[in-house]
């Protein structure tokens, strides 16, 4: 780490501050020596030297080469000092990564935050709802969106497509051209309205306050309710059926998102939930953690427990299942792949 303080002593006219004779000598270096030098700084370091090349005094040649010392071959009378904030910003950009630069200015790349929040944001949402959205659209509007959303959320929503459209639209999307800056924007204005939409449809109080009434209830309870709720409105379900999560719903998720979850369940309450459980649902659970924690846990499965009581199981199992909610709210998990989903919807 380079220190200020290498930099000498308090020179004549008034005197320049540590971080001051740094910004000093870099300016008057240039761009490709001084960026070579940036990485013998800490940042609270160079966030010092900016802040001190801004409002940097004009420096004398004698001055400034009592400063450059083993450096004043490359010392030549004004090297820039005019337009300090520039300079050393060509300096940092010589030298360091685009988004450590951001970093150092305060500076954020709006344009790109912006392409982030549109196509990004989107892949959060449902493959079918989109389908569903992108059928009301122009073949030439479904092919540039689908060439902006990232390719493993598109390749789902090009699947979802009606067969007889999705040729079609692979066609115009392999021969797009450059879209024209106008109807581009006309394009993301309603992909906006879209995230929108479905932000509020992801907080709406009505379907999260259902679903959170069936989420302490067990699995039949919960199935018994929704046929009954479908028989009156599928869009209804449509809308509560995500944010349900039950124990047996961990053959929906991902492997790692599991790993995670059942890593911190302790033995004893993973081994209550399993008792009745399905054969493929217990596999996956205890294919899960470790083959120490497995070869317990099924040596106390082994053992007949005709006294349990049902009580206790569908604690243990909402229990986890509450865990895995707390988890997927912070993004620790994810709670159902969208491949699995429909295998275990039919299951």
């Amino acid at each position: 780490m380079m220190d200020f303080e290498d930099f000498g002593g308090a020179l004549t006219d008034k005197p320049l501050s540590q971080a001051e004779k740094a910004a000093a000598v870099l300016l008057a270096m240039g761009k490709n020596v001084a960026g070579k030098l940036l990485k013998f700084f800490t940042q609270a370091e160079l966030q010092a030297i900016i802040a001190a090349a801004q409002t940097l005094r004009t420096i004398p040649p004698n001055e400034l080469a009592q400063l450059v010392n083993e450096f004043e071959d490359l010392f030549t009378e004004g090297a820039g000092l005019m337009d300090n904030a520039k300079v050393i910003e060509s300096i940092l950009e010589a030298g360091l990564t685009p988004e450590e630069v951001d970093s150092l200015l305060g500076r954020r790349m709006a344009f790109q935050s912006y392409e982030e929040s549109i196509w990004d944001r989107l892949q959060e949402a449902d493959p079918d709802f989109i389908a569903t959205f992108l059928t009301r659209e122009h073949p030439q509007t479904v092919a540039y969106i689908l060439s902006m959303l990232p390719s493993v959320f598109g390749a789902k929503v090009l699947l979802k497509l009606p067969d007889g459209q999705r040729a079609d639209i692979m066609n115009r999307t392999v021969n797009l051209k450059n879209v024209n800056p106008k109807a581009a924007q006309i394009i993301e204005n309603k992909v906006v309205d879209l995230i929108t939409e479905i932000e509020r449809e992801k907080n709406s109080v009505g379907p999260m306050k259902v679903a959170e009434l069936m989420n302490e209830l067990t699995k039949p309870d919960v199935d018994t309710l929704l046929n009954s709720l479908e028989e009156i409105s599928q869009d209804a379900v449509a809308k509560v059926r995500p944010k349900i999560f039950l124990f047996e719903d961990i053959l929906l998720m991902p492997q790692r998102s599991r790993v995670l979850l059942l890593n911190d369940i302790s033995g004893e309450v993973l081994t209550m939930a399993l008792r009745t459980s399905s054969s493929q649902l217990r596999e996956s659970v205890l294919s899960s953690i470790s083959p120490r924690s497995r070869r317990m846990i099924e040596s106390d499965l082994q053992v007949e427990m005709p006294g349990t009581n049902p009580r206790e199981i569908a604690i243990a199992r909402r229990a986890i299942a509450q865990e895995a909610l707390r988890l997927a709210g912070s993004g620790q998990i994810i709670l159902k792949d969208p491949e699995a989903q429909a295998e275990g919807a039919a299951a």
